[in-house]
């Protein structure tokens, strides 16, 4: 099957997966996720002790290093923001967070999209207050604060549903979302259970959880991005495989593994959610996180998401093939020495002479035939692409 014909049948599978979802009341809008989301979350950094101030912090930082321009958009409040509810079983913040209205209006005045954290169970995995028999109340609650962006994290939901009611409970909190008429996107965050990517847009997911919780290490982080591969049939716009956030600038991997990471999302069409504190970033990191040309193969409005097409030892090359016909390559080293890679071009589906151009450095490379090789650092990767 040629890229054309593939790229066509990827097509009418979403556009089947869309109807359906229409004819059950969870027509989104068309736009919504339409490229995988990018933004910033609390969690990776912050966790339980991010306050209003962390938020606001991020927000600014995101419209004065370049981030927004990079397509960073959300700011994306994790757990720990949440309060008691009120005689109305209206959802309140907590003493960190003395306005979430007003907070929200912050982060829009910047341009910038709002994001918020719960769980489908009583408690959320921090033990505030979940959603659990109040998924009407806390949607309009999260609508009427501006609310753009739902991350939904099983968590204490296995205390009162049984694996088989999964699917039923996040369309509940979808339909929800969609009966207050404001675009949101939800985020199902349940680790991979019960095979999410075989049903998660059928219930209104945006993009879906298919890995237990990333930490800031390389055994982590190779072992969930690198077992992504088979996953890719089931990406396309407006509904993610999602491998969780970014740990690049969290301080405990080097310049090459954060570069593997990044290539690596990128390379997979994964939402990318920086979780570093944006206020205290080195420009190291920074250019990681905004490089134009690696952002472009995540943000491909084709989206499709890579794969691996050869595996010898620790080395491995995926591809992805782009809008403009050309294919993104990661050439990964997963080894513990520098390593040459070679890359047959038919291997990628490239034609027998194609140019090259290094993504990470932004220059060509020129135009080679029938192959191309480039040496890897340990744990190090060569992103190019093959046009």
């Amino acid at each position: 099957m040629n890229s054309t014909l593939r790229w066509l049948v990827r097509a009418m599978l979403w556009l089947l997966v869309a109807t359906a979802a229409a004819g059950i009341g969870l027509a989104q809008e068309p736009t919504l996720a339409a490229t995988p989301p990018m933004g910033w979350n609390s969690w990776n950094h912050f966790a339980c002790k991010v306050t209003d101030g962390d938020v606001r912090a991020a927000a600014d930082a995101i419209v004065s290093n370049g981030m927004k321009d990079a397509g960073y958009i959300y700011v994306n409040v994790d757990d720990c923001w949440q309060g008691k509810r009120d005689e109305h079983g209206m959802i309140q913040p907590n003493q960190k967070f003395p306005d979430m209205k007003a907070l929200g209006e912050y982060i829009h005045s910047k341009g910038l999209k709002f994001g918020i954290y719960s769980s489908p169970g009583p408690k959320t995995c921090a033990k505030h207050e979940g959603s659990y028999t109040h998924e009407d109340d806390d949607a309009r609650q999260y609508a009427a604060w501006g609310v753009d962006f739902l991350k939904y994290d099983w968590c204490s939901a296995d205390r009162v549903y049984k694996p088989d009611e999964m699917q039923a409970v996040y369309r509940k909190m979808a339909e929800a979302l969609h009966r207050t008429g404001r675009p949101i996107v939800l985020s199902l965050c349940q680790y991979g259970l019960e095979s999410v990517w075989t049903w998660g847009a059928s219930v209104g997911g945006n993009l879906w959880r298919t890995t237990e919780d990333i930490n800031d290490s390389w055994d982590r982080m190779s072992d969930i991005g690198f077992e992504q591969n088979g996953l890719e049939k089931y990406a396309a716009p407006g509904h993610w495989n999602d491998p969780d956030m970014l740990e690049v600038g969290n301080g405990k991997m080097s310049h090459d593994e954060y570069q593997t990471h990044m290539s690596l999302w990128c390379l997979l069409a994964a939402p990318l959610l920086a979780g570093n504190d944006l206020s205290k970033m080195s420009e190291e990191t920074l250019a990681i996180l905004t490089n134009p040309e690696v952002i472009a193969v995540d943000q491909d409005p084709r989206g499709v998401q890579g794969h691996r097409v050869w595996e010898e030892g620790p080395y491995e090359i995926w591809t992805k093939p782009l809008t403009d016909g050309a294919i993104a390559v990661g050439l990964f080293n997963r080894g513990e020495d520098a390593e040459e890679i070679k890359l047959d071009f038919s291997a990628a589906g490239a034609p027998e002479s194609a140019s090259v151009r290094d993504l990470w450095a932004r220059k060509a490379l020129g135009t080679f035939t029938g192959s191309f090789s480039a040496k890897v650092p340990k744990h190090g990767v060569v992103l190019i692409k093959v046009k």
